[in-house]
């Protein structure tokens, strides 16, 4: 090795930092906990069940980018599914996840504001209402059997309430977690004094 060559500072290429990683781990495992404890939100329809277990995956989106939420929610949805051994779950699970944290996270990004979280989560919110539905159509007739017709029908009365009550009950959550710990959780120089 040349003398040059070993003046040359090593780059270093991991995407995430250890403390990033491990932070990163530590939401996959509160968004475990926090997918067993769930209850409905419409009278009637107790088979929907709201957890909050998007709520992790967002602030990681918010925190770490896109990728980093993405990982987060997909971790934990594939975790869930394993422990409950129930596949079509992980799978819409992970598709709302994706639908939800990706466009937030990426609004969130480029503008890095208390004005620009809500905008984002609300676009991702109504992101993951199309991701539901999507995921419905495909996943409900395919492992479940249950006739498209009958999916169908209940897309206005049941899926499109049900998602977006529980997307604005994660959002709210995430814009207080976020609030409260971005200071911890954020590398240093992406922190920005007085916004969200």
């Amino acid at each position: 090795m040349s003398a040059n060559a070993a003046k040359q500072p090593s780059n270093n290429t991991n995407i995430w930092s250890t403390r990033q990683l491990v932070t990163m781990a530590l939401m996959v495992a509160i968004g475990v906990i926090l997918s067993f404890i769930e209850f409905p939100l419409l009278p009637g329809v107790t088979w929907l069940k709201f957890d909050a277990s998007n709520m992790p995956a967002m602030v990681a989106g918010f925190a770490y980018g896109p990728g980093g939420g993405i990982a987060v929610g997909v971790l934990t949805a594939i975790l869930h599914g394993l422990l409950m051994a129930d596949f079509s779950g992980a799978v819409m699970n992970i598709i709302v996840v994706v639908f939800y944290v990706l466009p937030a996270a990426l609004i969130y990004k480029y503008k890095h504001t208390f004005v620009g979280a809500i905008i984002a989560l609300v676009v991702g919110t109504i992101f993951a209402v199309a991701g539901s539905i999507v995921g419905n159509l495909i996943i409900t007739p395919g492992w479940l059997g249950v006739p498209v017709d009958a999916v169908i029908a209940m897309i206005w009365p049941v899926l499109v309430p049900f998602n977006l009550i529980k997307g604005i009950i994660n959002s709210v959550l995430t814009l207080i977690i976020y609030k409260s710990i971005s200071n911890l959780i954020t590398p240093k120089k992406d922190q920005k004094k007085g916004r969200a």
